[in-house]
């Protein structure tokens, strides 16, 4: 990084919120995803705090130093956009700029959609926006895979302590092995391979060697260590709530999203092929009222902005002339 950020800790009631600022002038929200970390977006802090704005990359509740509460109920789509609600309001001067990325993404944008008023534009990278519905995602990962005996992770993580036990054990081998089976370098079994249904997440995943360039491994110990510290299950309780986001927004009126919205992708990024014969970055328009455009960037993963963040950047600044 050639920018070195300040960190704050912004207060959501109990909750206590990390945050790395970087720049002066209209605040940019970066919301990161699983397993990572503000330093997701590092290289967003050091290109848009070069150009005049203000960059506040938070650490989701359960990462890093902010606040880990052990209940899964805490974790809910509700609570995080609250979190995410309360840093606009600390450090912004008015609706800020939001940006997420994986579970970041749908944070993100149901912020835009519960507190509109703090939202000026979104954009989603990696994960589109679709409402959430009455009915938890993970019924449908169910009958698309386990009840035909294939792994699937989210269903995996639904165990407590056994994924945490697993992926804490080496959380160095275990970031190394998720991220690579995620990214546009995967040779081998990805992040949804073909695997029975009583594998465990890292059974089968590449450990490679060397790391692809785009992460060193000194970038790839700093979510280690923050892994170590915090611990694994508040960042699996965000796949174990799923079931309270159904019911708690499932079947509340006016989905879409009404701001200046973007997707953008990887074209390598397994999240398309989540369900068999449907490209879901196709979809990424449908349940936004202004969408502004979807950006696949060509032999890149799931990591969208680390993997590529030169035309990750290009991409968010043309979002960004767009809104003068």
């Amino acid at each position: 990084m050639r920018v070195t950020p300040t960190f704050v800790t912004v207060a959501n009631d109990d909750i206590e919120l990390e945050v790395a600022v970087a720049g002066d002038g209209p605040l940019i929200l970066c919301i990161h995803g699983w397993p990572e970390l503000w330093y997701s977006w590092r290289h967003q802090l050091d290109h848009f705090s070069e150009r005049g704005y203000r960059v506040a990359a938070m650490n989701v509740r359960g990462y890093g130093a902010s606040s880990s509460p052990p209940e899964i109920d805490r974790y809910s789509l509700r609570q995080l956009c609250g979190d995410a609600a309360a840093v606009i309001d600390e450090l912004g001067d008015g609706p800020a700029i939001v940006w997420g990325h994986d579970w970041g993404a749908p944070i993100a944008w149901n912020t835009a959609r519960f507190h509109a008023d703090k939202v000026r534009a979104v954009v989603g990278l990696s994960v589109p926006y679709f409402p959430v519905g009455p009915v938890s995602p993970l019924a449908l990962y169910k009958n698309l895979h386990t009840d035909k005996g294939k792994f699937f992770y989210q269903v995996y993580f639904q165990q407590e302590a056994v994924p945490e036990a697993e992926l804490g054990a080496d959380s160095l081998e275990s970031i190394r092995k998720i991220y690579y089976s995620a990214s546009g370098d995967v040779v081998g079994v990805g992040l949804i391979g073909d695997k029975g249904v009583d594998a465990t997440m890292l059974e089968g995943l590449v450990d490679p060697d060397p790391f692809p360039a785009w992460a060193s491994d000194a970038d790839l110990a700093v979510y280690a260590d923050a892994m170590d510290a915090s611990g694994w299950r508040g960042p699996l309780n965000r796949y174990r709530a799923q079931g309270i986001d159904a019911a708690e927004l499932g079947s509340l009126p006016d989905p879409n999203i009404v701001q200046p919205a973007a997707f953008i992708g990887g074209a390598l990024d397994p999240v398309r092929r989540f369900l068999s014969g449907v490209d879901l970055y196709e979809l990424a328009h449908r349940s936004c009222d202004d969408f502004r455009g979807t950006t696949l960037i060509a032999d890149v993963g799931h990591w969208v902005q680390q993997e590529a963040p030169q035309a990750t950047n290009e991409a968010l600044e043309n979002f960004l002339n767009d809104l003068v």
